[in-house]
């Protein structure tokens, strides 16, 4: 609340306030890929996530210093309420700070440039009437004593918590195990077992300073790269049976035309959409399985 002094003086204080823009408020055995790593303990791909440090810096140093006090909200000669139906207070713009409700198309010059990255934010000081009312773009939630948390960072930790793997390879013929294909027949590929964690949709959320983002991930497409340099793209695929014979896979097939042993690689290609403190974004992710086949030709296998 504005204190008793501050009431008093604001009529005075009101003529010395410029500058303030006039914009109206509008209504191992597993390639993880390059940003996770095997854990063989947990058998699976983890990413690995920093978290901001607090204000202040952070950590366990020495000496006295202790958690530094809070900074206040202030504005001309007295203070406000750091947190408001309006958003929180930014003592650099002297105005509440919100996620702008208006929507702004791409081409608009409020993003810069820059859309879709950050986010377009609303300042709004109600002690100075609709005309201190205006939306800006800005890559972070804009600084300030009770200023959200990066909610990219958040994304981030949601999609930790998901403890996301490569899918398990079903194979016909199977990897290992002395299995051998054959030259010209067809060869089934499908996603075996799919769980939220290997295949999706899973949803996870991480919450800081009382605000949340809230992160959902699932597989787009699986690419397998079949090792004889043909690439085939599919879906989840069909698990194979032995009534379906030599027939052809009808979602994810692959036929070699040499003998040899072929590495497979299957890359499932996650997307994780992600919103929360007034943003939303998305992060792809590529987590990789590989295994090895046998293809022979029927004449050497007859001899």
């Amino acid at each position: 609340m504005l204190t008793r002094g501050l009431l008093a003086g604001l009529s005075l204080a009101l003529a010395a306030v410029v500058g303030i823009p006039g914009v109206a408020r509008a209504g191992g055995p597993v390639d993880c890929g390059p940003d996770a790593a095997w854990n063989p303990s947990l058998g699976t791909c983890v990413i690995v996530v920093t978290g901001p440090t607090g204000p202040g810096g952070g950590g366990s140093g020495g000496g006295g210093g202790g958690m530094s006090a809070p900074i206040p909200c202030r504005w001309l000669t007295g203070e406000v309420d750091c947190q408001s139906d309006f958003g929180y207070w930014s003592n650099t713009r002297n105005c509440y700070i919100s996620p702008s409700p208006a929507t702004y198309p791409p081409s608009s010059p409020i993003w810069q440039g820059k859309y879709p990255d950050g986010g377009v934010y609303t300042c709004y000081n109600p002690w100075l009437g609709s005309g201190s009312t205006y939306d800006f773009w800005s890559p972070t939630p804009p600084a300030g004593p009770a200023a959200p948390p990066d909610p990219r960072v958040l994304a981030q930790q949601a999609l930790a918590s998901m403890q996301l793997r490569a899918i398990t390879m079903g194979l016909v013929p199977e990897a290992g195990g002395g299995a051998v294909g054959l030259v010209g027949m067809p060869n089934w590929m499908w996603v075996q077992n799919p769980s939220q964690n290997s295949w999706g949709p899973i949803t996870r959320s991480a919450t800081a300073a009382g605000y949340t983002v809230t992160a959902t991930a699932k597989v787009q497409r699986v690419v397998w790269d079949m090792g004889d340099g043909q690439v085939v793209t599919c879906g989840a695929g069909t698990p194979y049976r032995d009534s379906y014979g030599k027939s052809s896979s009808p979602t994810c097939g692959h036929t070699y035309t040499r003998q040899g042993t072929h590495t497979v690689r299957a890359t499932s290609h996650w997307v994780v959409a992600w919103s929360g403190i007034g943003q939303s974004g998305t992060i792809p992710l590529d987590l990789v399985r590989t295994a090895r086949v046998t293809i022979g030709e029927a004449q050497v296998l007859k001899q």
